[in-house]
């Protein structure tokens, strides 16, 4: 089985930490060595600036994680760029898509020419916000729960003139149905079920709706405190996350993203990315083979805009 994952953290952490190897180091939940005894198919990689990396130095701290995508992560020959089907297509045997994201527009300040450079640069998906607020939105978690500034759906504007994915994960709930309204190709990369558990990272049961209406995608993801309240998350709770979109009528319009190395506590069994063998197994208890195939791969794969 094929998988196709929509988030990880590896970028902020060889940022963060020089001395990081992504080739095997047990400090990442994601490596090259893990990737390839679990085939991986498609990797995304996120550009993630935290909040505590002065304003004026944001866009350079970004430059610097692209750097790093190069020369540490697609400089080993297995890993190549992938930002269309047809690259996708065109990996031969033992090769792993990479993908590289933007979660969050703080790096680009009130400057649209940065984004056109990132996405030059090879980012096929543009998070808006992460969770408070910036120039072009505010995040889930900033009380003022404001949408799309006009600057944010310039944003918008240049991602659907690009063919990339506008991500609505960590945005405020005017943010999204803002987006559900000017993107045209919206999805949340990882973000999970909101009456499963009420954390406001989560997706309430009309904004799923929506975003299965607008042919979008969602990740479901293993962050434990997205998946269950006040206890040890499990794979099962993942399953659960799964059939609660499925019975939504998003079959079609689920996959995973996992936000490894983008979180510290763990799901019981997926504690990097070879868990994923562990969700595999417990998937084909009760979907088929294509239904899996098309939960770890084929539903992302298939909604990629170009």
């Amino acid at each position: 089985m094929k998988v196709f994952d929509a988030h990880c953290d590896v970028l902020m952490k060889l940022w963060m930490n020089p001395n990081l190897y992504f080739e095997r180091d047990h400090r990442l939940h994601v490596t090259l060595e893990l990737l390839e005894k679990t085939h991986a198919k498609v990797q995304l990689f996120a550009i993630y600036v935290s909040e505590s990396v002065p304003y004026d130095q944001r866009f350079d701290a970004a430059l610097e994680m692209i750097e790093l995508f190069y020369t540490r992560i697609l400089s080993t020959p297995q890993m190549k760029l992938v930002c269309t089907k047809r690259d996708i297509d065109q990996l031969k045997k033992g090769e792993i898509g990479a993908m590289l994201t933007l979660e969050g527009c703080d790096a680009i300040g009130h400057n649209i020419a940065r984004l056109q450079t990132l996405l030059r640069l090879g980012v096929s998906s543009v998070g808006l916000t992460w969770n408070y607020s910036n120039a072009a939105a505010d995040g889930i978690l900033e009380e003022r729960g404001a949408g799309l500034s006009s600057f944010g759906k310039q944003v918008v504007q240049v991602n659907n003139e690009a063919k990339v994915w506008t991500d609505v994960s960590h945005l405020s709930v005017k943010g999204f149905w803002d987006v559900m309204e000017t993107a045209d190709y919206p999805i949340a990369s990882h973000s999970n079920v909101y009456s499963l558990c009420p954390h406001p990272r989560n997706l309430k049961d009309e904004q799923i709706k929506a975003l299965i209406d607008r042919n979008g995608i969602m990740g479901i993801t293993f962050v434990p405190a997205f998946l269950t309240e006040g206890q040890e998350a499990t794979v099962d709770d993942v399953l659960r996350h799964v059939e609660y979109v499925c019975e939504l009528g998003g079959e079609h319009h689920v996959g995973f993203g996992s936000d490894f190395d983008g979180i510290v506590d763990t799901v019981k069994g997926l504690h990097n990315y070879q868990g994923y063998d562990l969700l595999i197994n417990k998937l084909l208890k009760y979907y088929s083979d294509k239904q899996v195939n098309n939960l770890l791969f084929d539903n992302f794969y298939r909604k990629m805009p170009k």
